[in-house]
């Protein structure tokens, strides 16, 4: 599982520029079940996204499709850990992640 931490590196209007291909990306992941949960930080200087990538080759494959990435719009940390506990709701996204 990864976390991206993505910070923004362009003005706002430029994230907002390429705001709405940014979503259809998130959506794309979301419907394959990649991605479990994203969101911007507060402040607004970046956001956050949740993946079940199982290696750090699929994850980075992944962001390279992010129009974020592809438009220079933001920089990107990569975190990989494993879930040893969580609560009740999310134990299904524990499975296959490893």
């Amino acid at each position: 599982m990864f976390l991206a931490n993505l910070t923004y590196v362009k003005p706002l209007s430029e994230v907002d520029r390429y705001l709405e291909e940014h979503v259809a990306f998130l959506d794309r992941y979301y419907a394959t079940g990649q991605f479990i949960c994203s969101g911007r930080k507060t402040p607004r200087v970046g956001g956050v996204i949740l993946c079940r990538a199982k290696t750090l080759e699929e994850m980075q494959g992944i962001i390279q499709e992010d129009p974020f990435h592809q438009h220079e719009i933001a920089d990107y940390e990569l975190i990989e850990f494993t879930a040893s506990k969580c609560a009740d709701g999310f134990r299904c996204f524990m499975e296959d992640t490893n």
